[in-house]
């Protein structure tokens, strides 16, 4: 009868996570590419976070993407025009 009403204890599991190499939080949840991120640094401050910021800013990226960007953005632009029937003749004057 003692048996009976005695609570069992919780069962306790060593569980570790099945990609774990043995560093860091498992559980820390961080974006790919924070590490390479000049403004994803320790810096505290609302000045130190916008100077970086502009400074990340300043660098330059590959040239291919902007025109690629660029051209992706004119057709697309193009084809929303052409999908509400936009008239260009209001730009004429004759």
């Amino acid at each position: 009868m003692r048996k009976f009403l005695r609570l069992r204890g919780n069962k306790s599991f060593n569980y570790t996570p099945r990609y774990y190499k043995g560093e860091g939080n498992p559980y820390k949840i961080e974006h790919k590419l924070d590490k390479f991120r000049s403004t994803a640094s320790t810096t505290r401050g609302l000045k130190n976070k916008f100077s970086s910021a502009f400074q990340d800013l300043k660098t330059e990226g590959d040239r291919n993407v902007k025109t690629r960007f660029l051209v992706i953005l004119g057709v697309l632009i193009l084809i929303f025009l052409f999908i509400i029937d936009f008239d260009l003749s209001i730009f004429y004057m004759p």
